[in-house]
């Protein structure tokens, strides 16, 4: 039986949690490798937390980022990549200003303050932790760790009444031999569907006001070639998984986030074989959602 794949077998791509179960917090790092990557990212949800996403931008001076951190604790999960660009700056590791290395951290946040410890969140050593953790790129990948501890999900009829969520992940090789991966944080206001159509997490009712306390982040990786505006358009591309999957999505109580992040060296992939890497992503981050939830 062939061996099930995730984001951490795409060449390059390592990936490590902190986790705080009794507050029910945590976060998340993807390391890109010494060389760093080329990425891009698409911000669709109405309430999203981010920091750094104005450098994926394809005419942005910085071409390369070195991790992307996403993280439990609303708007103060922030301050987790603060521990990631210590941790990388330690190891000399980041942007070449002339003065010294500046490490490249894009990052998102999910809210998950109503699901233990509203006083808990991911600080800087947490981030730190998680950075150390994505080094030795071991232990627990999938379920109610790092930016998923305290994931829910179908909370269309109150918070109450919502799923556990958390964290899956899945990949694919690809006809060329480099692999397309995901990860996702399944934090979701809406009902959760497998990729055949199945109802995996539903709610019943409907609250007014929907609660707050949600956000899907996503951070797709590949060791195949992409220049920015493809890293770009890749991550588009992972918000229809998100639409097909998660209903509704985007909505004004979720900040849904997805990342594209390529280890290879920035070259522009040809279109046809762009076209059928957009199909994997529809895949891939498909049956990470379901592992989310399932896993």
């Amino acid at each position: 039986m062939t061996a099930r794949l995730t984001i951490r077998d795409v060449p390059g791509i390592r990936v490590g949690h902190w986790t705080d179960v009794r507050a029910a917090t945590g976060c998340t790092v993807v390391l890109a490798g010494d060389g760093g990557g080329v990425a891009g990212v698409d911000v669709r949800g109405s309430a999203p937390g981010t920091r750094e996403t104005d450098l994926l931008r394809p005419t942005a001076l910085v071409e390369r980022i070195n991790a992307i951190c996403l993280a439990g604790g609303s708007a103060f999960g922030l301050a987790a990549a603060d521990g990631v660009l210590r941790r990388l700056a330690e190891r000399g590791i980041g942007f070449a200003t002339g003065v010294r290395p500046v490490p490249i951290v894009p990052a998102a946040i999910l809210f998950d303050l109503g699901a233990g410890d509203a006083a808990a969140f991911p600080d800087a050593d947490a981030g730190y932790a998680a950075t150390l953790a994505a080094e030795a790129n071991d232990g627990t990948l999938e379920g109610r760790v790092g930016a998923g501890t305290g994931a829910t999900v179908a909370k269309l009829g109150g918070a109450d009444s919502g799923r556990p969520g958390g964290i899956g992940s899945a990949a694919q090789r690809l006809p060329d031999g480099s692999t397309l991966g995901a990860i996702v944080a399944l934090n979701a206001l809406g009902d959760v569907h497998a990729r055949d159509g199945r109802a995996l997490a539903s709610s019943s009712g409907m609250a007014s006001p929907p609660p707050v306390g949600n956000t899907t982040l996503v951070v797709i990786a590949t060791d195949a070639p992409l220049d920015r505006a493809q890293c770009h358009k890749l991550s588009e591309i992972g918000h229809d998984a998100l639409a097909r999957q998660v209903r509704p999505t985007h909505t004004m109580f979720d900040g849904d986030v997805v990342f594209t992040l390529s280890t290879a060296d920035g070259a522009r992939m040809p279109t046809e074989a762009f076209f059928g890497l957009g199909l994997v992503v529809l895949d891939v981050v498909g049956e990470a959602i379901e592992r989310a939830v399932d896993g």
